[in-house]
């Protein structure tokens, strides 16, 4: 196989948004909100990324002051024997709620250190980085960590957006000229939203799960379809015809 696969640095974005350690809670719901964006790189210095803060890091802190609240009240209630904790909770202590979320930066909600990827990865190594860590995004980044973009499940599914005949010329170029090299082979390759489809005649038919294979691992192919028929070896040449011994002089 000759063809080069598609890298990250290929498919990936490279006009990225990303906040400093100091960026409050408001911000970056700001920021998700504009970009829309589930997760956001934070970076230092010269923009070497050191985290990343996650739509479920903002939701597992209002998770955890949620439940803070929940005792305060009942708390309150054990106390003051009010009937409703809401009567208590006066303009002061809601600003003083709003003052804590704000107080609240992205060097304290990130998950760190940053799983990341290099822009030379293959796209293939980048979905099963995202795949194990249960992650949609990943920062790009280059030998010293300095960010270079975001490459998103979206992005490595553009491959599937090849053109059909672009799919076809790589499978046969690639594939068939490798494994069934012509004349020993008449094969026909027909690609339809990405399915490939190897149809002819084939001398050796024990190499059609390898095709299979390589042709699966051509970027685009959805699925590989066969229609094929053995071809039949060539006769061997007739030797030249013996008289009896018995019609020698």
């Amino acid at each position: 196989m000759h063809g080069t696969p598609h890298i990250v640095s290929d498919v990936m974005t490279t006009t990225v948004v990303s906040v400093g350690r100091g960026a409050p809670f408001k911000e970056i719901v700001r920021l998700m909100r504009d970009w829309r964006v589930s997760a956001l790189p934070v970076v230092e210095g010269e923009g070497r990324v050191v985290g990343v803060v996650s739509e479920a890091d903002l939701l597992r802190e209002e998770k955890f002051r949620d439940a803070e609240e929940v005792r305060d009240a009942e708390e309150v209630r054990d106390a003051e024997e009010v009937r409703d904790a809401e009567e208590v909770r006066d303009a002061e202590e809601v600003r003083a709620a709003e003052a804590e979320a704000g107080a609240l930066t992205a060097g304290g909600l990130m998950t760190a250190p940053a799983l990341t990827v290099r822009p030379g990865a293959t796209l293939a190594r980048a979905a099963r980085i995202m795949a194990r860590a249960g992650v949609k995004r990943l920062p790009v980044v280059d030998e010293v960590g300095v960010l270079q973009g975001v490459v998103s499940r979206a992005d490595l599914l553009k491959v599937f957006l090849r053109d059909d005949e672009e799919i076809a010329e790589e499978v046969r170029r690639e594939v068939v000229s490798y494994l069934f090299p012509a004349p020993a082979s008449l094969l026909r390759v027909v690609v339809r939203d990405g399915v490939v489809t190897l149809a002819g005649r084939i001398r050796d038919t024990s190499l059609v799960p390898v095709a299979a294979r390589l042709a699966r691992a051509v970027e685009g192919v959805v699925d590989v379809d066969f229609d094929l028929s053995p071809r039949p070896a060539p006769a061997a040449a007739a030797g030249p015809e013996r008289t009896s011994g018995a019609g020698r002089p």
